[in-house]
């Protein structure tokens, strides 16, 4: 295994504690090392630094030292180095540790500081916490009650500034909030590469607003809302449907491509009100696309089918079309690790040929990849392909109209979008097992109702090979049923000794199995994923952009 280098170590002092940090560390994030808050607005550790709301005041001081003879000056009080006290405050994210580098957060210097800038910021800001969508997670509110006077001494009367402004489709500004942080500008400069908003007019007056015939609509722009520290910029889509402190917060994962972008989703009460990024600096930083935080609204689609039967019923039917022989089964790569396994199980125990569609964009050069299937790495380590998936099942439809292939069963995927025509469907004794209606559905002798990704638990694997958890966020459809239990009952009905559905026996078959997955459970993948081995894949050539930092993993990376 190829370690890591180390970075070079730097020794300073936060309020007397010494650390030591990496070399070019800044004191903001060097104080959270000793459990120190730094406060600050403007500062965002994935952006180039600001200094514009000079919130994050410390004190700073160094050794002295002789001029001429570099010997250090020491306290005859104390025996120790004396220390130069600059005497301004100082920027902490902007200022960079050096060795030796003594800082003060909680002096009374700094504390009069904060007190001072605090009392600036809600000079025109409303004090109108009980009705701003951005309370229970407003940096301004928490720093306000923390760091402020707790009074105000303004008498004049406010600058109001404009309200429910539309920067573009998704965003939504209520500029009399905005601090003027600029972390909104330097992330569409700087990660979305659209460089559209920025700041008018001076002063009090100052206010943001996109450049003339232009509008925030890049497929990030939602970014904005999530690292924007007070109720400035608010999501169009989730904006006063619901207080942050009823929702439940679920991890998962983007599943539009095969990046794999962590994401959080916020539920209450079994209906899911919005998803969020989650970090992992390994992935995705701290973003995601905004076309993936709608794909929740799939959960109570008009188009979602309802059980008509009993799930044994069901089952029972499909696996006696299935015993037939001539039978084929498609795949998807939408479906996760454990689906897939059991996908590839039941194609090898009544010897049908497997398929999974491929799905192709065009990357996007930061989160979005070419390979919209988030779980084609999957389907290949699995063992459910052999190959890279193709859009169109031409050898399929081949098959089909030779009469090679008389029974087919679809998992998720609407063939006729891969090329099947109706006549073709019309031929085969069709089984369908989905969450959506659609025109292969519509053709299906047999159809199971089965959950969303939000609804089940599981895993994919990105672009990268690395193994990812997502978790289930709201109860399923009432009648559908899990695909693993779906497939599980079909391998039990076609005589497949009864392993179990459940995730942990699952995965206690994987790893026996799976050559790339032995010796991993589900319980075992951390929040950040588990690179595994996919040199046995890397002279594939995978359809798909660059993501923001990291291609496929080599066999190189992944030893």
């Amino acid at each position: 295994m190829i370690q890591p280098a180390q970075p070079d170590l730097v020794t300073v002092y936060i309020d007397g504690k010494e650390i030591a940090v990496p070399k070019g560390t800044n004191v903001i994030e060097a104080a959270k090392m000793v459990g120190t808050d730094v406060p600050h607005y403007c500062y965002h550790e994935k952006l180039s630094v600001a200094g514009n709301c000079r919130m994050c005041l410390i004190e700073l001081g160094m050794p002295m030292a002789d001029r001429a003879t570099r010997e250090p000056i020491m306290d005859p009080e104390t025996g120790k180095q004396k220390i130069n006290w600059i005497p301004r405050p100082q920027i902490g994210c902007g200022t960079t540790v050096v060795p030796g580098m003594h800082v003060k957060t909680q002096s009374k210097m700094v504390k009069e500081c904060r007190e001072g800038v605090m009392e600036f910021l809600l000079i025109n800001h409303p004090l109108d916490c009980p009705i701003c969508d951005q309370a229970g997670e407003c940096k301004l509110q928490e720093q306000a009650t923390g760091y402020g006077r707790g009074y105000s001494r303004f008498i004049e009367q406010k600058n109001v500034k404009p309200k429910r402004t539309q920067l573009g489709p998704r965003v939504t500004l209520d500029d009399e909030r905005c601090v003027l942080c600029s972390r909104c500008i330097r992330f569409s400069q700087e990660v979305a590469k659209d460089d559209v908003l920025g700041f008018v007019d001076r002063g009090s007056y100052s206010t943001l607003t996109c450049y003339p015939g232009k509008e925030l609509s890049n497929n990030y722009s939602l970014n904005t809302v999530d690292i924007c520290p007070v109720g400035a910029l608010t999501s169009t889509d989730f904006r006063f449907k619901m207080r942050v402190w009823f929702l439940k917060q679920t991890d998962s994962i983007d599943t539009e491509s095969s990046v794999g972008a962590n994401t959080v989703v916020w539920s209450r009460e079994g209906e899911i009100y919005r998803i969020t990024p989650r970090q992992n600096d390994e992935v995705n930083d701290t973003w995601m696309a905004d076309s993936g935080r709608v794909l929740y609204k799939e959960v109570q689609a008009d188009n979602r089918l309802k059980p008509s039967s009993e799930l044994a019923t069901s089952v029972s039917a499909a696996a006696s079309l299935l015993d037939d022989g001539n039978v084929a089964i498609v795949g998807s790569g939408r479906s996760s690790v454990e689906e897939q396994f059991l996908t590839a199980k039941l194609a090898k125990k009544i010897g049908a040929a497997s398929y999974v569609v491929g799905r192709h964009g065009e990357g996007d050069g930061i989160l979005i990849s070419a390979d919209r299937n988030p779980n084609t790495r999957g389907a290949l380590v699995t063992g459910l392909i052999s190959e890279l998936p193709t859009t169109e099942l031409s050898q399929l439809a081949a098959d089909i109209d030779a009469g090679k292939v008389t029974t087919l069963l679809s998992v998720g995927e609407d063939l006729t979008a891969a090329g099947l025509s109706d006549e073709q469907l019309a031929k085969v004794n069709l089984v369908y097992v989905g969450s959506h209606s659609n025109a292969t559905s519509a053709a299906a002798t047999v159809i199971i109702p089965t959950l969303t990704v939000f609804e089940k638990s599981g895993t994919f694997i990105n672009q990268q090979f690395r193994i990812q958890k997502f978790k289930s966020a709201v109860p399923g459809l009432k009648g559908a049923a899990d695909d693993r239990v779906v497939l599980a009952s079909l391998l039990e009905k076609l005589g497949d000794e009864a392993k179990g559905s459940d995730l942990a026996s699952v995965w206690a078959e994987i790893a026996e199995t799976v050559p790339a997955l032995s010796g991993i459970s589900y319980a075992n993948v951390p929040k950040s994923g588990l690179l595994i081995d996919g040199s046995a894949w890397s002279g594939l050539d995978f359809p798909e952009g660059e993501s923001l930092h990291f291609k496929p993993a080599t066999a190189e990376a992944s030893a």
